[in-house]
């Protein structure tokens, strides 16, 4: 049996056992010390491990996404790519506490562009244990979501790549990857140079004006939805320079959520589409002639009364004029049959020479990765040389042709396009493919045909537009659709002073009553070419000016009209 024995109060404790106690709390904290600092030891050799582990790729990846990547801008330093910080919103599905159904009811009516209640309800409800709800959200948002009060919906701050002008000029600027690298596009070329911690921090101009590129995107994208095409490409370029001063693609994507485009939406028509341009090389086609002494006068005729067999094949023209035309005639009527006569007196070698010099034979000198390779002929039989003539069996993209007609008319030099901003006086000396005084005539006979053929729908009032029009079936399983066009129409302005090369695409267009039921380049190219320079002319600094225009007094009387007849409308 245990007695208690009780202590008097006031008595003191014993000082060895207070010792005692006082031992004990010191080993109890030792301890406690021990373990704290064995657990931070623990932490500190994760993340070495994690670093040593990560590797040169991955801290490479880290430093850039510290450091920012470098900022996108158009030629006038509008902003077209930047990257901030930003929220994201988020959920894990499987911690989910309230009910998923109210929940994505009040998640669609913040976020309504993201999707509706049933798109909420099945991110909510998946078998995952994290996803993202919305990225790039604002504060203002972040706290509406958070005032739901679920706790599976967490938020985080990371740095996006924003593109403020959403899907404008989406094929020229590209999209990143998740990871944060260049994956298309300008973004692509410019990777190195836009994440190294040195050069970061300043703005990379492109040549690209969002002036001229929103009214190109808007006309040709009005042209596609009218005529119902099944896709479109415009292209402005500085004809001095090869600065491209707007590329347009349709249909396009948007760069911010390219995780919601296709294939068809992520192709760039205007470098890696390849197409035959019909009757627009009809204009190569005479600088040729001229160029080589093969026409020393244009007043030379040829022989387009029938149509011309060669072969097994017939060459016919859609507005035939059943008589012998002169080479301003020629080009006025678009006529196939002169076109082709001429060609098989320049021959196949010169013929060729030329559109290697042009580039014809190789893939569009520009920045892009994204480019495709010409359909070059394999074998050039003299109907090759006839028909290539007028763009049929040579295929090639709508920057080839903006870049080829840009030499026609600057003087005769051929320059590489880029689409990175060139400081005055640094554009690329080129390579002369023809005369100074071949490109003064091409100038006329261009300008003629705005002003008495196939392009007069192009003319832009004051502007002095010239231009050739092109319309070709579509080539198709080794063969052409008979129901299907590419219309092209190719110009440039003003043709006393060139300074702009302006080319509108449209593929297979509709007979519809927006185009007068006609699906050829006057009637559906020509117009958007027209509607493009009248808005956008004076921001490039060409004021119109009607008293002004290219001398055509030694040209003008080459042309023979019958009682009533005023030019063709025929592509």
């Amino acid at each position: 049996m245990t007695v208690l024995v009780a202590r008097p109060v006031g008595q003191r404790r014993d000082p060895r056992q207070r010792h005692a106690l006082v031992g004990v709390a010191h080993t109890r904290l030792m301890m406690l010390m021990l373990l704290f600092a064995t657990a931070v030891a623990v932490v500190v050799v994760r993340l070495a491990m994690l670093a040593i582990l990560a590797g040169p790729a991955d801290a490479a990846t880290r430093a850039a996404t510290l450091a920012g990547r470098g900022d996108i801008v158009d030629r006038h330093g509008a902003p077209l790519a930047r990257t901030i910080d930003a929220w994201t919103i988020a959920v894990h599905p499987r911690k989910l506490i309230g009910d998923p159904m109210d929940i994505a009811s009040r998640l669609a009516a913040l976020m309504p562009d993201r999707g509706d209640q049933a798109w909420f309800y099945g991110q909510l409800t998946k078998d995952v244990s994290f996803t993202y709800l919305q990225r790039r959200a604002s504060p203002q948002l972040v706290e509406q979501v958070n005032a739901i009060g679920e706790p599976a919906l967490v938020f985080a701050r990371e740095t996006q790549r924003l593109y403020p002008q959403s899907t404008m000029a989406a094929h020229a600027l590209g999209f990143l990857s998740t990871d944060g690298r260049g994956m298309s596009g300008m973004e692509r070329v410019l990777d190195a140079r836009l994440t190294n911690p040195a050069t970061a921090g300043q703005p990379v101009a492109l040549s690209i004006d969002t002036r001229v590129q929103a009214a190109m995107e808007s006309e040709l994208g009005r042209a596609m939805t009218a005529y119902q095409a099944r896709a479109a490409a415009g292209l402005m370029l500085d004809v001095d320079t090869g600065e491209v001063i707007s590329m347009v693609s349709l249909p396009v994507f948007n760069p911010n959520r390219v995780g919601m485009a296709g294939t068809e939406e992520l192709r760039n028509i205007t470098t890696q589409s390849v197409y035959e341009l019909g009757s627009t090389f009809k204009v190569i086609t005479a600088a040729i002639a001229l160029e080589t002494g093969v026409v020393r006068d244009l007043g030379r005729r040829f022989d387009a009364t029938a149509p011309l067999q060669v072969g097994r094949f017939k060459i016919k023209d859609d507005h035939a004029q059943k008589r012998w035309l002169n080479v301003p005639e020629t080009l006025v009527h678009s006529s196939n049959i002169a076109t082709a006569r001429i060609a098989d007196e320049i021959g196949a070698g010169r013929m060729q020479a030329m559109f290697r010099r042009l580039g014809f034979d190789t893939k569009p000198d520009v920045e892009l990765r994204e480019k495709g390779r010409p359909l070059w002929p394999t074998y050039w039989a003299r109907t090759t040389t006839m028909t290539t003539a007028y763009g049929h069996g040579i295929a090639v993209t709508p920057l080839h042709l903006a870049s080829a007609y840009a030499a026609m008319i600057n003087g005769g030099v051929w320059r590489p396009s880029t689409l990175l901003k060139i400081a005055p006086g640094k554009a690329p000396e080129g390579r002369r493919v023809i005369s100074a005084e071949t490109s003064r005539r091409m100038r006329q006979l261009m300008r003629l045909i705005v002003q008495e053929g196939t392009g007069r729908k192009g003319e832009a009032p004051g502007y002095r537009v010239g231009g050739k029009t092109g319309t070709a079936e579509v080539a198709q399983g080794g063969g052409y659709a008979k129901n299907a066009n590419v219309s092209t129409f190719a110009a440039a302005f003003p043709m006393d002073a060139p300074r702009y090369v302006v080319i509108a695409m449209l593929d297979s267009p509709k007979r519809v009553e927006a185009n007068q039921f006609q699906t050829t380049a006057a009637y559906t190219a020509a117009p958007v070419v027209s509607r493009v320079i009248s808005r956008t002319g004076a921001m490039l600094g060409v004021m119109p000016d009607d008293r002004r225009d290219v001398d055509q007094s030694d040209v003008m009387p080459l042309l023979w009209r019958a009682p009533g007849e005023h030019g063709s409308e025929a592509e």
